[in-house]
């Protein structure tokens, strides 16, 4: 560990020490509305004003949160950056890393995967155009046409999720590069309709995933995704997936910078 990232973590867990702030952090994270007044924050943590603000302004310079004018009213907001760098710096001071889980025990017993097949197209492009409105799943703002989706998929590594005999999710695997070095490296991606979610069709399929991964000869996956979508990054990591890292403003969505998290899984037995 550099001596720059044992002073940037020394200084988050240090002011993370103090109670109040992490009732604070929690509070803010939870909130419905995803930001909160000064005066509300204050009257829900049962401190004064002028408290809770010295402990925003001490949460805001690292990172934590960020405050936002709207009128003459100071709106707190968690930085979503922060529930994965937190992670990941836990993961770097003590030296290890959980090992990827092999066989959940706790899939659904009511759904099922199976290869994708191309009458499941059609499907599968709706479960994408659902991802791609929430503007929080991919880069990518046009849906593309059935062909040009299953062409950016290596053979066999796409597989499609039923429930209650109806596809209500997809998974599938790309080249991360056409170098022949990384031949044993994917990028996967995963999408459940919005009506099933909930249902453990995603662990399902990231299950169906990994495994197919392992059986084909591939040595990593990795995935990008917005540090808004922490249900999707959880998941991923009760699938084995690690945090590498935050990556500010990689790029632009609709003109405006986002960042993205970026997780791998390095299989065990290839």
């Amino acid at each position: 560990m550099s001596r720059a990232d044992a002073e940037s973590y020394a200084e988050w867990f240090a002011v993370l020490a103090d109670p109040t702030r992490v009732r604070l952090l929690h509070t803010v994270s939870t909130s419905p509305a995803g930001a909160m007044r000064i005066g509300d924050l204050a009257a829900a943590l049962g401190v004064s004003q002028s408290t809770c603000s010295h402990h925003v302004e001490l949460l805001r310079k690292v990172g934590f949160v960020v405050v936002d004018k709207v009128g003459t009213a100071s709106m707190v907001s968690a930085n979503a950056a922060c529930c994965t760098g937190l992670p990941h710096a836990a993961d770097v001071i003590m030296g290890t890393l959980a090992p990827p889980p092999c066989c959940p025990d706790d899939l659904p017993d009511d759904v099922t995967t199976r290869p994708v097949t191309d009458s499941d197209m059609p499907t599968v492009l709706a479960i994408y155009e659902e991802g791609l409105a929430t503007r929080n799943a991919t880069f990518e703002t046009t849906l593309p046409t059935a062909r040009q989706l299953r062409g950016r998929w290596l053979p066999d590594l796409a597989w499609v999720a039923e429930l209650d005999g109806r596809v209500v999710g997809w998974s599938a695997i790309a080249p991360a590069s056409a170098r022949d070095c990384y031949a044993g490296v994917g990028e996967s991606s995963v999408y459940v309709a919005a009506a099933a979610r909930g249902r453990g069709v995603g662990k399902t399929l990231l299950y169906a995933q990994v495994m197919g991964a392992d059986h084909a000869g591939l040595w990593t996956l990795q995935t990008s995704m917005f540090p808004e979508n922490r249900a999707s990054i959880a998941l991923h990591q009760s699938a084995g997936y690690r945090t590498l890292a935050v990556r500010t403003r990689i790029a632009k969505l609709e003109g405006v910078w986002r960042d993205t998290v970026l997780l791998e899984r390095r299989s065990e037995i290839n």
